[in-house]
């Protein structure tokens, strides 16, 4: 039993890491506005998170090659895989740079709905915490760490969605009937977005495995079930809110309805998501990184100069602009173009890794996991399209936003991209 609950404490790593502020912000402006209607699609993105993760995990524990090392294996002989080489940890690694700040700005979000004037000690109390825990605790440590974290946040935010008490029923069949309101279909891909990204995946992937398939696969399924839970109680707890969401709104509505207490919980339960994702941001930077420029060089093990730089870097870099709160938009919208291009390169490459018999032998996808994964795939390219035309339009056509054509563009666009895979796949299973 202790064995399965360290288990379950090493994968809660990936839990932590996508419930951050901009989860918390997405699945919050989802339950306020649209209710329980997209409840469905945190249970999707859930479903989707432990496709990718169990066949990036079950990649590395087979092959005993993670997720860069085998990019790097396939593509650095071809000048377009070079290209794909560098384009991947520098996009992994300026996202989580960029993304860091608002993690940290949302972790002051939560300090300051109970602390006034805490910003700037705030922030350097996250950002120093974070690079203290990073310098000095081992990987093991870090995980368990996190674990706890995720254990506040789940004991915050489900308390106050059962003492809400909410319309079971309704929220059982919003669960798994599909529910598209007028409006919600950008907020629909935020929700799979924010749950299902790249650098996750190489964090996964990246992180030292010691478990056998059948731990991985339960244990890594529990750890992501319950951040999927934690995210669909932010949703319901946000159910609660009138007029436009803002957290100092929701806190002040679960204070009237519930008491002081349920805004404490709130609060502290934002504070704990910014932290744990100003912790794994930085760390999945550098654990991308080493996966595919490391190569044996011991600057790149996890105490080494190289590994510290880039976390170093990111801590840096979110820290600061968390003092000047300032929100580096540009550098955001940036960040989300380069994984809007990332995002579905990954999916795809460990799409056709996973079917790669050669590779992974008797381990290959099963054709129902091929089922499951190929719907994941195609929902990371609809996101992913969707990203890089929302960025091109900000930057350049900020009033010919339509978001209605961009989704039909995105999913045109999926679909031409998916047909030939499946021809790939089919030569990648064979033996011979």
């Amino acid at each position: 039993m202790k064995h399965r609950l360290l288990n379950i404490l090493f994968w809660s790593v990936l839990s932590a890491a996508f419930i951050g502020p901009g989860t918390v912000t997405t699945a919050a402006s989802a339950g306020a506005g649209f209710g329980y209607s997209l409840i469905w699609a945190l249970v999707f993105s859930t479903f989707a998170c432990v496709v990718l993760q169990e066949a990036s995990a079950r990649l590395t524990i087979v092959s005993g090659k993670n997720l860069g090392q085998v990019l790097k294996t396939f593509f650095s002989d071809s000048s377009v895989g070079k290209v794909l080489i560098l384009l991947v940890p520098f996009s992994i690694i300026f996202g989580c740079a960029a993304y860091e700040t608002g993690n940290i700005l949302g972790g002051i979000s939560g300090i300051l709905l109970i602390f006034d004037n805490a910003a700037i000690w705030g922030t350097l109390l996250m950002g120093g915490g974070a690079a203290l825990l990073l310098w000095f605790g081992s990987t093991e440590v870090i995980a368990q760490v996190m674990g706890g974290i995720v254990a506040l946040m789940g004991l915050c935010f489900l308390s106050t969605a059962f003492i809400i008490g909410p319309e079971w029923g309704t929220v059982l069949q919003r669960s798994f009937v599909p529910e598209l309101p007028p409006g919600s279909e950008l907020i629909v891909l935020g929700l799979i977005g924010t749950t299902v990204v790249p650098y996750n995946i190489f964090l996964g992937s990246g992180l030292s495995h010691n478990q056998t398939l059948k731990e991985m696969r339960v244990s890594l399924t529990l750890a992501i079930v319950l951040g999927g839970i934690i995210s669909i109680a932010v949703l319901i707890v946000s159910t609660n809110i009138t007029g436009a969401f803002s957290f100092e709104r929701l806190a002040q509505t679960l204070s009237d309805e519930l008491g002081s207490w349920a805004g404490v919980f709130f609060a502290f339960g934002l504070m704990a998501a910014g932290f744990s994702s100003s912790l794994t941001a930085p760390l999945a930077a550098s654990i991308t990184a080493k996966s595919i420029w490391g190569g044996g060089n011991k600057k790149w093990e996890a105490k080494g100069m190289y590994y510290r730089l880039i976390w170093i870097g990111v801590i840096c870099i979110g820290t600061l602009f968390g003092i000047l709160q300032v929100q580096p938009i540009p550098a955001i919208i940036l960040a989300q173009a380069l994984n809007g291009i990332v995002l579905p390169l990954i999916a795809i490459f460990l799409f056709l890794m996973v079917n790669n018999a050669k590779l992974l032998g008797k381990q290959i996808n099963s054709k129902p996991y091929n089922w499951a994964m190929g719907i994941v795939v195609f929902i990371t390219l609809v996101i992913g399209v969707t990203n890089v035309l929302k960025a091109i339009s900000r930057l350049f056509y900020p009033d010919l936003v339509n978001e209605g054509l961009t989704l039909v563009l995105s999913i045109a666009i999926a679909i031409l991209i998916i047909w030939p895979l499946i021809k790939m796949i089919k030569r990648l299973r064979k033996t011979d």
